[in-house]
């Protein structure tokens, strides 16, 4: 798949476009493929560890994002491509996302 990660803080420059593996999923989770992303100040915090307080949210970290490759963004729209083992499929619309997230 492609996406747009980061190793370290800093100006969008950090910002590379790649290639990855797609994610496993784990038995709670739903892999989505996105097709409309959108980016907000969060993204923003996210990217540029500023205000240093925003490094101690979610993955982030303190000198670098926790994980390698971090995906940037939290805002998708997309389809559903898999879901976990403990998902049921009752449950419409889906419009939900929480940590770990990448648009």
């Amino acid at each position: 798949m492609k996406a747009i990660v980061q190793e370290r803080f800093g100006s969008p420059d950090v910002l590379q476009f790649v290639d990855t593996d797609l994610p496993e999923i784990g038995p709670d989770d739903v892999l989505v493929r996105v097709h409309a992303a959108a980016l907000n100040p969060y993204d923003w915090h996210m990217v540029r560890g500023d205000p240093y307080v925003a490094r101690l949210m979610g993955e982030v970290g303190l000198t670098k994002p926790r994980r390698k490759n971090r995906i940037a963004g939290a805002d998708g729209a997309g389809v559903v491509e898999a879901v976990g083992a403990n998902v049921r499929d009752d449950c419409r619309p889906v419009a939900t996302a929480s940590a770990p997230v990448g648009s």
